[in-house]
């Protein structure tokens, strides 16, 4: 078979390539055309094929993300955002940290196991690539229904692949949610988080600048195992009359990655490295064309001499494959020896595979012969942009009206109790341990919140305890029924929970979560959430750091619910005054801050008791969720309060259920005047929190909450072994904790 050559390509421009099996559009083939003045060679149709595709260019999402950009807050924190692997923010006493979240959702419903591990292994290059060390890990799940023999096969498959990549790497998991819903039958959510941690000098950026400085391919060989990869399986709906996509899915190896970090962050101390790219989707031709476009040059590659697992693949599968634990780096001429000497030490393969040039073009060779000559940023930063149609869909006024708070209550103190039971030992509201015990919290020694607690906190600095928190959040029930306060109610949530545990709210990263743009309702959902976000975070101050969009979260023309997985990171002076969610000490007053109003729709109840999905979410008040914040931190710092757990799913009875667990103490509650229990209990209204104050804080902690406008009522007192509503019924700990622990297990066994 002849070479498809640039030359060659020249002088055969009526050769019928398979631009559509590639994923591409018939105007796209014609614009990649244009762009080169001539049909272009298989391996330029691969790289252009992959960056375009969906997941690497966002080519339907950018229109609306650009508002991330136009509504960013004023923040003095961020220090590199939107554009970059992640967005890095300071922290203080010269300390930055980088965070992101990403998906890896298709992979993982194909192939649980290794989609999840190689998700986590993605998502920690990324923030390696940054300059920082990583310090912690977060995954945000979804599955579908609980009982459904399939999520037996997936769930089990991506939280073995999500331990086994993160214990093998040393790195705690520290929080994340697990929820189901049939919606996420077919196209389960596997979203992973990292935060890594470095000292402002220490930033690193993805550019190929300098000329005659060499291109460093490093870490593992080159396989087949990952062609395509996520590129390709992100960029269409899934369905059943296609060819299978088994092999697109790559495979990790977390031993091969824990090399390359500490190889990675030993070149950077010693200052070798000018410009770095992790390979995750889209493999090389991500890899380099973003370092040559970022740059103030061109690149010449010599393909053939990337180190290969497999002799066969042709320039066009090197080019897309997606094998794990590589990197790209740009070093000067004079630190290429001390850079082959570091990677030789940690045993990790290292070969200059180019050089930067004094050109504007991206120029690849294969055994001396050149199969691309591009303008790098034609395809790392020029795809198509589309303006996709979207409209309110004509169902979406029903859905609003079918009021949840119509919906029959409780009748009787033994009908509530029932439903308190029935709410704790559900699915979504049951612990996740059988989860979490699978993860290692702990290692490294610097955790000090982790699941179930509001947020996950580790230390950055041991002498001063400087920390940082991260929670994410998102409920897919309420942005079916409000896209717009949907995704603003995911934010405040996080930033609730953030809050709950004393550390100040600073950024935000996001992955949102859709199903098919080509479908009008969808993107209605995905414009109106995009909207509702930013305009949140400009009220809020936290800035979107960068983030992930996942499209065609499909099958057929089922599409998820919309889920916008928003993660919001902290900072905390000092770590030793966290707040956690447990009632740990007899004769605590428990006080319910917030207002709380019947609002039901997409609770946790409506679904548990009802199986039911309508009416509005709840209201969203973000300057009451910046005050309720503020009252957070500042208690916690003050030693005003024990314990604080936000309300979100399952309302104040969940909340206190939880806390009453984790600290292994009951609690004595009253209906407040004006309430009924049932609403009382149940209710989902956002704004608000549970805390636990020390007899000899009470005053001083009213007075503030006085002082600053915030609804401060007494509501009961942490004593004996049972959740005692007065006057309604009583729960003891034994029972609740049967019912809440026993789900999961019972369903996955």
């Amino acid at each position: 078979m002849t070479l498809d050559t640039v030359k060659h390509a020249t002088e055969t421009p009526d050769v019928e390539q398979p631009w559509a099996e590639l994923g591409l559009k018939k105007d796209e083939y014609e614009r990649i055309r244009e762009i080169l003045g001539r049909r272009p060679t298989g391996a330029e149709l691969a790289m252009y094929s992959v960056m375009w595709s969906e997941h690497c260019s966002y080519k339907s999402s950018k229109v609306h993300l650009k508002q991330f950009g136009e509504k960013a807050p004023q923040n003095d924190a961020m220090l590199v955002g939107i554009g970059e692997n992640a967005g890095v923010v300071d922290v203080g006493q010269g300390y930055a940290v980088t965070f992101k979240v990403e998906s890896h959702n298709h992979p993982s419903y194909i192939e649980p196991y290794q989609g999840a591990a190689t998700g986590v292994g993605g998502i920690v290059r990324d923030i390696l690539a940054m300059g920082a060390r990583p310090v912690a890990v977060v995954d945000p799940l979804r599955f579908g229904a609980a009982d459904h023999p399939d999520t037996k096969r997936v769930l089990p498959g991506v939280v073995a692949g999500i331990g086994g990549y993160g214990n093998c790497l040393g790195l705690p998991n520290i929080g994340g949610e697990v929820v189901f819903d049939a919606c996420y039958q077919g196209n389960p959510l596997v979203n992973a988080g990292c935060i890594g941690v470095m000292r402002h000098e220490d930033i690193h950026l993805a550019k190929a600048s300098g000329p005659g400085n060499k291109v460093i391919l490093y870490g593992a060989r080159t396989g087949g195992d990952g062609i395509g990869g996520v590129s390709v399986l992100a960029s269409e709906t899934f369905d059943d009359t296609k060819p299978t996509k088994r092999p697109a899915v790559q495979v990790g190896d977390p031993f091969q990655e824990k090399l390359l970090i500490e190889c990675t962050l030993e070149v950077f101390r010693e200052k070798l490295v000018a410009g770095i790219q992790d390979l995750g989707g889209a493999g090389l031709s991500c890899a380099t064309s973003e370092l040559a476009s970022a740059g103030t040059g061109g690149m010449r590659v010599e393909l053939d001499t990337v180190p290969l697992r497999d002799a066969t693949l042709s320039p066009e599968e090197i080019l897309m494959s997606e094998s794990q634990e590589r990197m790209c780096a740009i070093v000067e001429p004079q630190h290429v020896d001390r850079f082959m000497e570091i990677c030789e030490k940690w045993d990790v393969i290292a070969t200059v595979i180019g050089e930067v040039t004094d050109g504007e073009r991206l120029e690849i060779f294969w055994h001396g012969e050149q199969i691309v000559d591009v303008p790098p940023g034609t395809v790392a930063h020029e795809g198509p942009t589309y303006h996709r149609p979207y409209a309110r869909p004509e169902w979406q006024d029903a859905l609003q009206a079918d009021d949840a708070g119509k919906l029959p209550r409780p009748s009787s103190a033994e009908e509530l109790r029932a439903q308190v039971l029935q709410l704790v030992s559900s699915p979504n509201q049951a612990s996740k341990a059988w989860v979490t015990d699978q993860y290692d919290r702990f290692v490294q020694g610097n955790t000090v919140l982790a699941q179930p607690e509001d947020a996950g906190m580790v230390r950055i600095d041991e002498k001063t305890n400087l920390g940082v928190a991260i929670a994410t959040d998102g409920n897919g029930r309420y942005a079916k029924l409000d896209p717009y306060a949907g995704a603003q109610l995911a934010l405040a949530e996080s930033y609730r929970n953030v809050a709950a545990s004393g550390a100040k709210p600073l950024a935000v990263s996001d992955c949102l979560n859709f199903g098919s743009p080509e479908d009008p309702a969808v993107m209605w959902q995905f414009a109106e959430a995009t909207r509702g976000l930013a305009d949140a975070c400009l009220e809020l101050g936290t800035p979107v750091t960068g983030g992930n969009v996942s499209l065609y979260n499909q099958t057929g023309d089922t599409a998820i619910h919309p889920t916008p997985v928003v993660a919001v990171l902290g900072v905390i002076d000092d770590v030793t005054r966290r707040t956690p969610i447990a009632f740990a000490e007899e004769g605590q007053l428990l006080y319910l801050l917030g207002d709380t109003r019947e609002e039901f729709g997409g609770s946790a109840w409506s679904q548990v008791v009802h199986d039911h999905l309508g009416g509005l979410p709840p209201k969203v008040d973000l300057e009451r969720e910046r005050l309720l914040g503020e009252i957070l931190i500042a208690a916690s710092r003050d030693g005003m309060i024990d314990a604080a757990h936000d309300l979100s799913d399952g309302g104040l009875v969940q909340a206190v259920v939880e806390s009453c667990l984790r600290g292994g103490n009951g609690a004595r509650l009253v209906v407040p005047d004006g309430l009924d229990a049932f609403t009382f209990l149940f209710s989902e209204s956002a704004g608000r929190a549970v805390v636990a104050v020390p007899r000899s804080e009470e005053l001083r902690f009213t007075d503030m909450c006085g002082a600053r406008g915030l609804p401060a009522t007494r509501i009961g007192v942490v004593d004996g072994d049972a959740v005692d509503v007065q006057g309604e019924f009583s729960v003891p700990l034994a029972e609740l904790r049967e019912a809440y622990e026993a789900t999961i297990p019972g369903l996955l066994a």
